[in-house]
């Protein structure tokens, strides 16, 4: 039986639930929020809290905290110093960052910087985890080209419920070449973290372990329900990451004004893209140009998912942006960005095919007929070595497929051709359902040791839709220059887990 201290705050938490006003109950119990109610927030910059010897030491607490993300309502999140999302890192390409993790939760927890090229054991293995009270170290080298990457939860069997609590944040790799075009910055150079979720009536979040698909009823755009933005008469960047858990997008501008694709999620494209609309499934990234001085002073310009591109009544509102006020501008788009090495199969490629499937009869996902096993190896690609990987989806559903450690870029599509905005360096990329199939390219560089491969639709990664390389030291010159160093990687990575997880049974 509660108590009579417990019966006390429960009565005035639902008196207060009573309290709130009718359109806000409303929108808590599954009806759309009217939009552009609030401001975009932008999250806080993350700062070191030392800086020696060549590196930054960071220290970051997983904690509870009450936020406010339904106007008038506060509710409870997990996030990275209590915010959601969490702070950003902005951080120098080629100096080293070491992230002092620490858990207050009461649940276990674990961190992959999502597109980092960083060691086995900073990569965030679902087994590697931080338990209640405890800390870890991530070693970041930030040995890699300009890009927005992100950081989430990634706890084996739970890495849906603990980005859906909060435990996200955006992370971004900056480099002199980059800023060398004269790209907007500072103030006009702004995160978008896209996510949708559910309320239940007290305004918390209402997480559903589900095997196929989690959808969220009101779209948050850096943790605020569809906001809106004041903006100047002058070009901005956006970096978008699509951060939900299966919802994908087709990001548009009500006045079908192109937005100009300068990147997408390992760094620049070649060249600008002026792009129609921007298709992006969950962990992926598009970094746009929008130029607001293309529109008169008073004017609002819309952000809306085009949820069906052939019908312009389906297109669902994202967030806002009113020009309010005239200013310089300084910065410049350039018609070329920075060179694209483009990789080629020789010889010695190796080729995988991975078939993606649904197992009804014991309700998960798979990959090759094999759900995930952290003590099965599904492959060994050797450091220095290119590889062509094919995704095969037998299944109904789209999986955007996500490779740790290497960035790579799409050689086919089956059922469509490539666009401009993904001929860039990629990390996660839509396989589309129904038999269809994609073709990547990539080489394997920087570190031994075990990584992820998987679904980024977390409800079915959650459900064993996931696989695990063991990146073996290799035999060109670059790969054994880097074996003294690296090679205890590949010897730890035999050695074992400290902690089994597998959807065997």
């Amino acid at each position: 039986m509660p108590s009579r201290r417990d019966f006390l705050r429960l009565t005035a938490a639902g008196a207060a639930s009573l309290a709130l006003p009718t359109e806000r109950l409303a929108a808590l119990a599954g009806d759309p929020l009217r939009p552009f109610q609030v401001p975009l927030r932008i999250p806080p910059v993350a700062e070191p809290v030392l800086r020696a010897g060549g590196r930054d030491l960071y220290e970051m607490t997983m904690r509870e905290a009450r936020v406010e993300m339904i106007p008038g309502v506060r509710t409870t999140i997990w996030g990275f110093d209590g915010r959601f999302p969490g702070p950003t890192f902005k951080v120098k390409r080629g100096r080293e960052v070491v992230v002092r993790r620490i858990n207050r939760l009461k649940v276990p927890t674990t961190t992959h910087l999502h597109g980092g090229k960083v060691p086995w054991k900073s990569d965030g293995h679902p087994s590697l985890l931080i338990p209640p009270g405890g800390a870890y170290e991530y070693v970041y080298p930030n040995d890699q080209e300009a890009a927005t990457l992100w950081y989430h939860d990634h706890l084996c069997k739970k890495t849906s419920r603990n980005t859906y609590m909060g435990l996200a944040g955006m992370y971004i790799i900056e480099d002199e070449e980059e800023e060398s075009l004269n790209l907007p910055r500072g103030r006009y150079d702004v995160p978008l973290v896209l996510q949708d979720r559910d309320f239940n009536k007290r305004g918390e979040l209402r997480f559903r372990d589900a095997v196929d698909e989690i959808l969220g009823n009101v779209v948050l755009v850096n943790g605020r329900p569809t906001p809106y933005m004041k903006v100047a008469a002058r070009k901005y960047r956006f970096r978008i990451l699509n951060a939900s858990h299966t919802r994908g997008y087709r990001l548009a501008l009500d006045n079908r004004m192109p937005l100009i694709q300068i990147a997408s999620d390992q760094g620049l494209l070649t060249a600008p893209y002026p792009a129609p609309d921007i298709p992006l499934w969950p962990a992926e990234r598009a970094e746009v140009i929008v130029d607001f001085s293309l529109f008169p002073v008073g004017t609002s310009v819309v952000l809306h998912d085009l949820q069906d591109p052939t019908d312009p009544a389906s297109a669902r509102p994202v967030m806002r942006f009113d020009v309010a006020r005239e200013a310089e501008d300084t910065s410049s788009l350039p018609p070329v960005l920075r060179p694209v090495e483009r990789l080629l199969p020789g010889p010695g490629t190796v080729r995988r095919e991975f078939v993606l499937s649904q197992n009804l009869d014991k309700n998960r996902w798979e990959i090759n007929g094999k759900p995930f096993d952290a003590a099965r190896v599904d492959a060994e690609p050797r450091l220095g070595d290119t590889e062509i990987w094919t995704f095969v989806n037998r299944s109904s559903m789209v999986h955007p497929m996500h490779v740790h450690l290497v960035r790579f870029q799409i050689l086919e599509r089956s059922n469509a051709p490539i666009t401009p905005g993904e001929l860039g360096w990629k990390d996660t990329v839509r396989v589309d359902p129904s038999a269809n199939s994609v073709s990547i390219i990539m080489r394997f560089e920087g570190f031994t040791g075990r990584y992820m491969f998987h679904c980024h639709n977390l409800a079915h990664e959650d459900h064993s839709m996931m696989g695990q390389m063991l990146v073996r030291p290799g035999d060109d010159a670059t790969a054994r220059a880097a074996e003294p160093e690296f090679a205890g990687g590949y010897a730890a990575g035999r050695a074992g887990l400290p902690f089994r997880c597998d959807f065997r049974s």
